[in-house]
């Protein structure tokens, strides 16, 4: 009984303390194209406020044509 209470409390204790660091820092490229776009082009914005000033997806801007 006192081995399946401490192995509970260990899973739960790990389980906790294993989310400290995001997977993917906002400010990190997430893929290798994200680094060739910075490189290449002026850095485009990934969201955009709405009229309510809820940030949104700029499709627009990301499927525009760059010149």
């Amino acid at each position: 009984m006192k081995l399946l209470v401490a192995i509970m409390l260990m899973v739960i204790v790990l389980s906790a303390s294993g989310c400290q660091r995001t997977l993917f820092p906002s400010n990190e490229p997430r893929t290798q194209f994200d680094v060739h776009e910075r490189m290449r082009d002026p850095y485009i914005q990934l969201e955009e406020p709405d009229e309510f000033g809820r940030p949104q997806p700029a499709l627009r801007t990301r499927l525009s044509h760059r010149d």
